[in-house]
């Protein structure tokens, strides 16, 4: 299912219950504890973080890949074993 359908569903659901209180409140308090879960997501970080980091590699050291060159060869060649 993509996120469209799943959407729709999610809202034709929602308004099976809509007449229902209860529900809806049982509906809202799992929402804010999914909601409080992806907030504690460890690689989520904002934009600023994410270009912040992106700036810190290109400071470091970088390897380029020849042309005519297949993994394997490029691995060696950059002290990997392989």
């Amino acid at each position: 299912m993509t996120a469209m359908e799943l959407n729709a569903q999610i809202w034709r659901d929602m308004a099976e219950i809509a007449d229902s209180e209860s529900l809806l409140q049982q509906l809202a308090k799992y929402l804010k504890k999914l909601v409080k879960e992806k907030a504690k997501d460890p690689t989520r970080m904002t934009k600023e973080e994410f270009f912040a980091r992106v700036d810190e590699a290109k400071k470091g050291k970088s390897h380029r890949m020849n042309p005519d060159e297949n993994l394997t060869d490029f691995l060696k060649r950059n002290g990997y074993e392989v």
